[in-house]
């Protein structure tokens, strides 16, 4: 959850730097998006209500539960060059396990 402004952000920058793109979205309380890829909704992101208590880490010494998503692509230079472009720093690694093209970079939130 995020504040609306955050909220906003966050979804622009999902759209725009990674191509998702926004679709239905079921009729809940709360105002939100789910943006999809290749016709599937891949994430969900909903506004933190006036007055909802912030989500805490479940460990106070560790920053966050949350490490990482991971979205399938089938061109690596575009979506680096796409990344250049929004001027997100990121780095590229190829994972020794999978052979799969790896990004890593921070959002918005």
């Amino acid at each position: 959850r995020a504040p609306v402004d955050l909220l906003r952000e966050l979804h622009d920058f999902y759209r725009e730097v990674l191509g998702l793109e926004s679709g239905h979205r079921p009729a809940f309380q709360s105002r939100g998006y789910w943006l999809y890829a290749g016709g599937q909704p891949v994430l969900h992101l909903s506004e933190q209500r006036p007055g909802e208590a912030l989500r805490l880490p479940a460990r106070p010494d560790a920053p966050t539960t949350f490490d990482h998503v991971a979205f399938s692509g089938t061109d690596p230079a575009a979506t680096a060059e796409r990344l250049r472009a929004a001027g997100v720093a990121f780095h590229e690694e190829r994972s020794p396990v999978t052979g799969q093209h790896q990004f890593f970079f921070s959002d918005p939130a």
